[in-house]
């Protein structure tokens, strides 16, 4: 599964191929002599698995679904592997969500996507652009109300973006009644978290105590200590996650495997006051300006694919002026209203992704993009298959490919879809573990990766080891289809 500003997660069920073969009838596919890893984490076994139709792999935070109007193939998706993204991440949904869904429906894609309801996109709804405070009782009442309806349509549960404006001005208490309702319709809540650097411990707390109150299974997205001074405490992380499970809260988490995030350049200012001082801070405890890259930058589109380090060069500044002039270009009061940016940041420590990575209720995301900046949108599960599995074997295979498949789709609360089993819907991986790899990098963030021989979403086949097929088989994914016995609605 994965996550991104656009579409989110997919699930991918895996075949460690040596050959394919098709035999009849024309809706069957025969998949023989290849080791099979069912998505459970049980041992690879030697297997033939058969194709009826339909039957017989999941991305849990992802911002592809954005970019899906303008590239149904989802190249980027498909090219590593993944078969469902779940979008709506972060607290940024499609609002009503039905409007998607019959997007989706009239216009066919080729992954399948299910997707949560963001809490900023129910408060901007409500609140207007009068959100810089708490909601009052009938705002949140109004929210739950629209929360209720996107629920009604097949939302996930509930995602929150509390680092972002407008749910940093959210009151636990608030975020707390809105997931009490999704938690009602059997719904889970997914969260960027208040803090991911000075607060984080304090972000966790509240995270516990939104799915104790609630009564609600929550998700840590993203997963990270983004600050110099909490590097190497992934451990202590950890620990306190498994108290929270000890003690009656499903808390689990999803992370990427890169050490760079990417977000606004505002991110790292948590009360909004953009002074010397805190761009001081922040470049020399969350994000050196030689690792600080500037992704998308709208008034000067010169600056994009180059360092913060290199844009101060440039303009004969020092770092901090320079990034405080960026924001300020961007988002003061004479910047026009449709001017944009983003960077792509270094702030973690490998180790401590490795370890967060094989956490046993952590599963695989890329909260990547189709056509963004940042190299995880393509290469997040094939590096983890090449890096923490083949070359630093941090993971075993089986577990890996759980944490992609499986366990991705437990944690969101999809059905019949993550592993290989009679009933479950056909969608397969076939790759090479040995070649699998990924390719994409900061200065060519769209490259392909390899080894991946063959995808198929519902049983038809969508990746071809070089190109997309052409094929749109995607179908949305809805909560309510996760009855037993019901079947989930397909977008041709």
């Amino acid at each position: 599964m994965k996550r991104s500003d656009g579409f989110a997660p997919q699930v991918i069920l895996c075949l460690l191929a040596l050959a394919v073969a098709c035999a009849p009838p024309a809706d069957t596919l025969l998949i023989r002599e290849v080791l099979v890893a069912d998505g459970t984490g049980a041992p690879l076994v030697p297997a033939a698995v058969r194709i009826d139709g339909d039957r017989i792999a999941d991305d849990t935070h992802s911002h592809h679904a954005g970019d899906l109007p303008d590239d149904p193939a989802a190249v980027g998706a498909v090219s590593q592997g993944i078969t469902t993204i779940v979008s709506g991440p972060d607290g940024g949904s499609r609002l009503p969500l039905s409007a998607l869904f019959e997007e989706l429906q009239a216009t066919p894609v080729a992954v399948n996507v299910a997707s949560f309801t963001g809490h900023g996109t129910l408060r901007r709804a409500v609140l207007g652009d009068d959100y810089r405070r708490p909601a009052t009782e009938a705002e949140v009442d109004s929210m739950a109300s629209l929360l209720r309806a996107d629920l009604d349509a097949g939302s996930l549960g509930l995602s929150t973006g509390l680092e972002y404006d407008p749910g940093i001005y959210a009151t636990t208490e608030e975020i707390i009644a809105l997931a009490r309702v999704a938690a009602g319709a059997g719904g889970r809540y997914a969260s960027h978290m208040r803090s991911e650097d000075r607060a984080l411990f304090d972000a966790v707390e509240e995270l516990i105590r939104i799915g104790r109150e609630a009564g609600i299974p929550v998700m840590a997205t993203h997963l990270k200590l983004a600050m110099k001074s909490l590097w190497g405490g992934a451990d202590e992380l950890l620990a306190r996650l498994d108290q929270a499970r000890a003690e009656g809260v499903d808390v689990t988490a999803d992370v990427y495997p890169y050490e760079y995030w990417q977000s606004t350049m505002t991110v790292l200012f948590p009360d909004r006051k953009y002074t010397p001082e805190a761009a001081t801070f922040a470049l020399e405890e969350l994000a050196p300006p030689d690792g600080m890259i500037i992704g998308r930058y709208s008034p000067d589109t010169t600056y994009q694919g180059k360092t913060l380090a290199e844009v101060a060069g440039l303009r004969s500044e020092d770092p901090v002026t320079t990034y405080l002039a960026l924001i300020e270009a961007v988002h003061g009061p004479e910047a026009p209203d449709d001017a944009q940016e983003s960077i792509v940041a270094r702030s973690m420590l490998a180790e401590d992704v490795a370890t967060l990575l094989a956490w046993d209720h952590t599963n695989v995301c890329t909260d990547g993009e189709l056509h963004g900046p940042h190299p995880r949108g393509f290469g997040s599960f094939t590096r983890v298959l090449a890096r923490h599995v083949r070359e630093e074997g941090t993971l075993s295979l089986e577990e890996a490919i759980h944490k992609m498949t499986g366990l991705s789709a437990r944690h969101v609360g999809i059905a019949r879809r993550g592993v290989i089993e009679p009933g479950a819907y056909a969608d397969l991986v076939l790759f090479d573990p040995t070649t699998v790899a990924d390719r994409a990098t900061f200065e060519a963030p769209h490259e392909p990766s390899v080894g991946i021989r063959a995808v198929w979403v519902n049983g038809v086949q969508v990746w071809d080891g070089s190109a997309p097929t052409g094929a749109r088989p995607g179908r949305v994914v809805r909560r309510v289809d996760q009855a037993p016995g019901a079947t989930a609605a397909p977008i041709s």
